[in-house]
């Protein structure tokens, strides 16, 4: 097996969290580095035991043994360091969200099919044993005709920065684009747009909150300029619907968790709690005219599908999907269509907020503006 080479381009929290899933992943070698604080990359690559060390992210695009990058900067930044690693002839893997804007999502998926290269986006969620076992219900047409899905996501008090988490690069439009619903939304959002089939959003209504007390000096000094709880509803292509709820913060003990139902069926997946989770995944259904609420051993279903599968590891996680694409083993999930689509619904629920109505989804395309910033 000949190894694939990747280049890391960011070092922080995120950059390490992929460097430790590359560790578990045969046959990656991460050959570079790169990030502006020139310390914290040594450190890095000293600790990883990566050979070459960049501040120019341009300087570790001219390495020729690179096939692939793996950005893990802040949502501003990913459109043009995509943008500059695809002219180099590189695949990409980006974080989530895909961009800051939609417009900018649009040209990193556009410029990628130009230069005819694999663009990734990180969506965790698509790689769950949960979501991997909805997926084989609704492939195996246990739900029927799909008409409704909800994307719930919450925590309870844990804005970054101001409640002790992260960076206040997190809490400012100038490099997040937007608060919960582009740090911890986009997961939710996407998975249901995975499981649907990604139909195309048509119209979009929703309402952004920052209520909740923080520390005022923290406030201050964080700049803290995006929402902590955003509410939508989505109508999607098809006649399907698609409700929204994403806390960073709310005075509730918990959400229950995201679902999705059709004609003959529907799931729901374990919700979130202050003291736990309140339910496990389950599977509920008609049979002789006798409702059905089922479990299901995701562990066994799990172990399974890895028996039955060629390359068992291909879907294990967004990191190990990457690698198994770039090798040609599988066919890479539409992940760039998906998280564009999550974004397009994203900035539509904050042009809804600011123009206190309904928009379409032309008028979320006409507004998009750039939000990158130079590198």
């Amino acid at each position: 097996m000949q190894p694939v080479k990747i280049g890391i381009i960011g070092t922080g929290q995120i950059g390490k969290l992929h460097l430790d899933r590359y560790q578990q992943i045969p046959g990656v070698e991460v050959v570079a580095v790169c990030d502006v604080y020139a310390a914290e990359a040594q450190r890095v690559a000293q600790r990883y035991g990566i050979s070459q060390v960049f501040t120019d992210l341009r300087e570790l695009l001219a390495v020729p043994e690179i096939q692939a990058v793996d950005i893990c900067l802040h949502n501003n930044f990913h459109e043009p360091a995509t943008m500059a690693a695809l002219a180099a002839g590189k695949h990409v893997y980006c974080e989530k969200p895909i961009a800051g804007s939609y417009i900018d999502g649009l040209s990193m998926v556009q410029a990628a099919a130009a230069a005819g290269r694999m663009l990734h986006i990180q969506l965790s969620q698509l790689y769950t044993r949960e979501t991997k076992t909805a997926k084989q219900l609704i492939d195996a047409d246990k739900l029927g005709r799909l008409y409704h899905a909800r994307s719930m996501g919450f925590r309870r008090r844990n804005r970054p920065y101001v409640d002790g988490y992260g960076t206040p690069a997190f809490t400012q439009k100038e490099t997040a684009g937007g608060g919960a619903l582009l740090d911890m939304g986009v997961y939710h959002i996407s998975r249901m747009l995975y499981l649907l089939g990604n139909p195309a959003p048509e119209r979009i209504s929703g309402q952004i909150y920052q209520e909740m007390a923080m520390h005022e000096e923290r406030r201050t000094s964080s700049g803290f300029n995006v929402e902590e709880f955003a509410a939508g509803f989505v109508k999607l292509a098809g006649g399907i619907t698609l409700d929204i709820a994403e806390s960073w913060s709310i005075h509730l003990g918990g959400f229950e968790g995201s679902s999705i139902v059709g004609s003959e069926g529907g799931v729901r997946f374990p919700g979130s709690m202050s003291e736990g989770n309140t339910h496990e995944f389950s599977f509920h259904t008609t049979i002789a005219d006798l409702d059905i609420d089922g479990s299901i051993d995701l562990e066994l279903a799990d172990l399974r599908r890895r028996r039955l599968s060629a390359y068992p590891d291909a879907y294990e996680s967004s990191e190990h999907h990457w690698i198994a694409a770039l090798r040609g083993e599988v066919a890479l999930l539409p992940t760039a269509e998906i998280a564009l689509s999550t974004m397009l619904i994203s900035e539509g629920l904050y042009l809804s907020h600011e123009w206190g109505r309904e928009v379409t989804r032309e008028e979320v395309i006409e507004h998009s503006l750039s939000r990158s910033v130079s590198l």
